[in-house]
């Protein structure tokens, strides 16, 4: 059921009443209104920036190949001259760990600055009310438009309008599985009608999910699906910088003239216009405190600032602030000085040691990996010339993207050599199975196993080198 029926109080003597209320709200649709400003510039630029990364990266080649490719039908991950295969998993649980502790610092710092300026929800929803306004005009046209009855006029605006969401919406979700089919393949096939139906889906299903949040759903994404907008409160403290409305100087609120002395007339610096509330992608109003649904993107700070400047009174009404700060007056000095407060100081620390300590291991990855398995079917035997042999499957891993050539060996043993062919090339970023066999000579040691280590390095590079344990089982 929509409603429920709540019980009044009742009171002696009195008769039972019933008042009806509803459960939910229903939506109000928000047509925020467009703002300039220098939080809106650099919204803009980091709007320009991560879709610049996320559109074209996979159009960049490196090596002769795609630069950012995850390809997991061979278990590649191509990320520029890097190459990561199955065995490097620890460095996507790396990239996870810094990427929360990013978060938990960016927030306690400076609140929502993700989900203000580079969450995809905030990006693409930048974009489509960019597209909207160019259609339907600013705010105040959007709203007649929608409140006018189906015309001819309303129908061609709204499907241009919807046809260029679409379009961006499939190339959004075109550009999604370029990362993971070589996107130049991926566009022959298309442009062939011979996309697979792996591909077809993955490109509808992101494109769709891209045009349902940004298009339509727009604020509810971040108010009700987003689980950050929930748990933000426990990043916070009264030291987070947050955006903040100042009530000593803008109460009480209330209109006048530009030539009004508010001083005069007893009212603060607010002249209760609205803007703030007007260009809240939310539809929050600021002046009410902090609320979950503030995602932190300023745009109220730049339409205030607007205010004050035609009024003529001084900006930052609504500015960034923390909860203390505005307690006690502090000065911006004070209020960075906090910032560098032991919490944040521990979150810098644990951050920079966490990525000093992944740069570190790339750099000295040795890009050879090697794991040896017996041959169960045949763990010993003797063969001509009284030599016992084990044979071993050497899987060879070159991770690079150029080939080399390697020369095994073994050791651990007395007279341990390698019967047959003991220098293998490998291809470029190519694993290999490379048969191996073993051979001592009867009476060089006992019976039983027997540690033993298979050497492996590159001919034309000295610091390519593995060693991998074993065992030789003598009879």
């Amino acid at each position: 059921m929509n409603d429920a029926l709540k019980r009044d109080e009742v009171t002696a003597g009195a008769p039972e009443t019933f008042v009806e209320q509803t459960l939910y709200e229903v939506r109000k649709k928000i047509y925020p209104r467009a703002v300039t400003g220098w939080f809106a510039g650099w919204r803009w630029g980091l709007v320009w920036f991560t879709q610049f990364l996320y559109y074209g990266a996979p159009w960049f080649t490196w090596n002769e190949r795609q630069a950012v490719l995850f390809d997991l039908g061979a278990r590649k991950f191509y990320i520029l001259g890097v190459v990561f295969w199955p065995q490097d998993f620890i460095y996507l649980a790396v990239l996870l760990v810094v990427s929360a502790l990013s978060l938990f610092l960016f927030t306690a710092v400076a609140g929502r600055l993700f989900c203000g300026y580079a969450c995809p929800q905030t990006v693409y929803t930048e974009i489509f009310l960019w597209i909207e306004k160019v259609v339907e005009g600013n705010r105040n046209r959007r709203i007649i438009l929608d409140r006018q009855s189906l015309s001819g006029g309303k129908f061609v605006r709204k499907a241009v309008k919807h046809a260029l969401w679409a379009a961006v919406a499939l190339w959004t979700g075109y550009t999604f599985v370029g990362y993971f089919t070589p996107i130049r393949d991926l566009w022959a096939e298309a442009a062939a009608l011979a996309l697979g139906p792996w591909e077809v889906f993955w490109i509808l299903f992101y494109g769709f999910a891209t045009y349902g949040n940004a298009g339509w759903m727009r604020e509810q994404v971040c108010k009700y699906m987003c689980p950050y907008a929930r748990f933000q409160s426990a990043m916070f403290d009264r030291d987070t910088m947050v955006i903040t409305y100042d009530p000593n100087r803008g109460e009480p609120r209330g209109g006048r003239s530009r030539a009004a002395d508010s001083k005069a007339v007893g009212l603060g610096d607010c002249v209760d216009c609205g803007i703030c509330v007007q260009v809240c992608p939310t539809g929050i109003d600021i002046r009410d405190g902090l609320q979950y649904e503030c995602i932190g993107c300023a745009a109220c700070i730049d339409g205030c600032n607007q205010v004050m400047d035609r009024m003529g009174y001084p900006r930052s009404l609504i500015r960034y602030s923390t909860t203390n700060a505005m307690a006690a007056g502090w000065t911006l000095p004070q209020m960075v000085r906090r910032a560098f407060r032991p919490r944040v100081l521990v979150y810098t620390a644990i951050l920079w040691g966490i990525i000093i300590a992944a740069s570190v291991s790339l750099y000295l990855r040795v890009p050879l990996k090697v794991d040896v398995i017996r041959d169960r079917t045949s763990l010993s035997r003797e063969v001509e010339g009284g030599m016992f042999e084990n044979i071993y499957r050497l899987q060879m891993m070159n991770t690079e993207e150029v080939p080399h050539r390697y020369q095994i060996s073994a050791v651990g043993l007395p007279g341990l050599q390698v019967a047959g062919e003991s220098f293998i090339e490998v291809p470029a970023a190519t694993a290999i199975m490379v048969p191996m066999r073993l051979r001592i000579a009867a009476g060089e040691a006992s019976p039983g196993s027997h540690r033993i280590e298979f050497l492996v390095h590159a001919l034309d590079s000295e610091h390519i080198t593995a060693r991998e344990k074993s065992v030789f089982l003598v009879r």
